[in-house]
């Protein structure tokens, strides 16, 4: 891995800078200890979702909260999740009675060892630095979270030698709390004990590559259930003489015990630990990388080990992809004029972080103003049926690549107002996601990228207020495609002018009331409603004068069947905090 050098800019105050790091633009927070524990997250081209303390507590995993790495947690418990989750490394400088211990990011009172740190993280919004120097013993180590496509997430270690002395030291440095592969999301969070008891690590002692897997699925049931994927981690860039995965042997290590060969473990948490013994030079600083993913099966991991048989190799594919990722990702902002330039680097890398966010709540038009006729027809199967191969007979004889105006063309040639309808709220929508916000439970997220088969999926999800607001921001970026988010909009609204919950590129869904759940409840979001229609209509008339007009003549749109209904104007008034209605049996014939 690269040596990261800091080349100072101008600060714009005494804590926060920008700097260059080889080559690389980031932002620097210095003496983070000294601040209140903050939130950050971590942006990836792909289905990897990441969120992370100032303390570096963090969760991870890939798509869903169902598939995470470390525990999905609230953001207070995050906070607090450093001791116990997330990256460790333990140090050792010099024997006997002269020997210190250091744990970087692990002390709570990073002061009284004479330490300090900083978080760095990159314009790009794909890396996250933590750096602590301990300045007694003249060594800085850094952390830098990232991911990769092909192999997950990739936890980059960096010693720095800051004397003039050559320094030998022992340490241990890795990952601990990882969950294994099918851990159900609702019993880790409330009997997280009880799927401690189905754990299992096991550590291939040719590769260094551990495998955390359950034994069986959690079940009390007397049947066999057996869990067949495994979330993996494994180590590259030390020079390692074991790789510990039990608390033992890390006593052992921390006791000056010689440690224990461990080649697996039964009912603990997942452990996994590179212990290397070192001389840092000055000016020469070591790296190494710990690397972990989810959900691999048994011919993944096959793959894997083959793999790290040939670890130089290994190393340059993990760093290329690494920097593949983030390219892909400055070119999907790049695509939705997330890149400018202007005298005020704050104002420049603000718009950059405000688009970033943006597409990756609302997705984004990631081809342009193609249309690939083979996605539309998947839509065409979800939304109706019938009318897939009359629109298959419709585009015969066009290739799958059609412009977006080509497209309208062809289908309102056809004359079938419903196929008209479909084609005109059609919005071929990548990377788009709800919140993920840990705290907010309402706002369950699936980053849905590829289908399962390894293509490229067009799909996005979003809570209504959401989904339309980041649109409007996305509609100057893709005019064109105004019309059609209108389109969308008014198809998924109720006759009574009201708006359902949540809207996919599958439809639209609505709350279901439990009376279980504080957060359930049903009802109109009608104070959304009004304003985000408004901008689309002036959007229309901005970029196309007139074609509103012709719209309203249009008889290709529908109304939304929601089961709510709202009371007769008698029961409002006498009870006006209660005018809408479940209507069951509508639910159950929409079902």
């Amino acid at each position: 891995m690269p040596q990261l050098k800091i080349h100072n800019a101008e600060p714009f105050n005494e804590s926060e800078e920008f700097v260059w790091l080889e080559g690389e633009r980031y932002y620097l927070i210095r003496d983070i200890e000294s601040l209140p524990p903050f939130f950050v997250s971590l942006a990836s081209r792909d289905d990897h979702w990441l969120f992370i303390s100032s303390t570096t507590g963090l969760t991870a995993g890939r798509v869903a909260p169902e598939f995470a790495l470390f525990p999905y947690l609230p953001v207070d418990k995050i906070h607090e999740s450093s001791q116990h989750t997330g990256a460790l490394t333990y140090i050792k400088v010099g024997t006997g009675s002269q020997r210190q211990l250091w744990s970087p990011f692990f002390h709570q009172r990073p002061w009284q060892g004479n330490c300090s740190r900083n978080i760095y993280k990159n314009m790009v919004g794909s890396r996250i630095c933590f750096e602590e120097t301990h300045h007694d013993l003249n060594l800085t180590y850094r952390l830098t979270w990232t991911t990769s496509e092909q192999f997950g997430f990739v936890a980059n270690s960096t010693l720095i030698n800051q004397g003039r002395a050559p320094i030998k030291l022992e340490l241990i440095s890795g990952l601990q709390n990882i969950l294994p592969a099918n851990t159900p999301r609702a019993l880790q969070e409330t009997s997280s004990n009880l799927v401690d008891a189905y754990k299992r690590t096991e550590l291939d002692a040719a590769t260094g590559l551990a495998t955390f897997s359950l034994y069986s699925a959690v079940s009390d049931r007397a049947q066999a259930n057996e869990s067949l994927r495994a979330n993996t981690t494994f180590s590259v860039g030390l020079p390692t003489s074991s790789t510990l995965i039990s608390a033992q042997q890390v006593d052992q290590f921390l006791g000056d015990t010689p440690v224990q060969k461990t080649l697996s473990t039964r009912g603990v948490r997942g452990l996994y630990l590179s212990q290397a013994a070192l001389t840092v030079m000055p000016d020469e600083p070591v790296h190494w990388a710990t690397v972990a993913d989810v959900q691999l099966t048994q011919q993944q991991v096959q793959m894997l080990q083959t793999q790290l048989r040939t670890t130089e190799l290994l190393t340059e594919r993990l760093h290329n992809d690494i920097q593949k990722g983030q390219q892909a990702l400055a070119e999907l902002v790049s695509g939705s004029d997330g890149l400018q330039r202007s005298a005020d680097e704050k104002v420049t890398t603000h718009h950059y972080a405000n688009v970033l966010f943006n597409i990756m709540r609302g997705g984004t038009l990631i081809d342009q103003y193609t249309i690939h006729k083979s996605d539309f027809l998947t839509s065409l199967k979800t939304f109706n049926q019938p009318l897939v191969s009359e629109a298959e007979t419709v585009l015969q004889g066009f290739s799958n690549a059609l412009s977006r105006s080509e497209f309208i063309a062809v289908i309102n040639a056809q004359g079938s107002r419903q196929l008209q309808r479909l084609a005109q709220e059609y919005l071929p929508i990548s990377f788009g996601r709800r919140h993920g916000d840990p705290s907010r439970p309402w706002n369950h997220f699936e980053i849905r990228i590829k289908e399962e088969n390894g293509r490229r999926l067009l799909a996005y999800a979003g809570n209504w207020r959401d989904i339309f607001q980041n649109w409007e921001a996305l509609a100057y970026s893709f005019p064109e495609f105004i019309e059609h988010m209108i389109a969308k909009f008014v198809n998924a609204s109720t006759l009574d002018g009201y708006n359902p919950y949540r809207v996919t590129h599958e439809g639209i869904d609505w709350e279901i009331e439990d009376i279980e759940d504080p957060w359930s409840y049903i009802g109109y979001w009608g104070d959304h409603q009004i304003i985000y229609l408004l901008k689309f209509l002036e959007l229309s008339n901005t970029f196309h004068p007139g074609k509103l007009r012709s719209m309203l003549a249009q008889s290709t749109f529908a109304y939304a069947n929601v089961p709510y209904r709202i009371k007769p104007f008698t029961e409002i008034v006498k009870d006006p905090k209660d005018t809408v209605i479940f209507d069951a049996a509508l639910a159950a014939r929409i079902d």
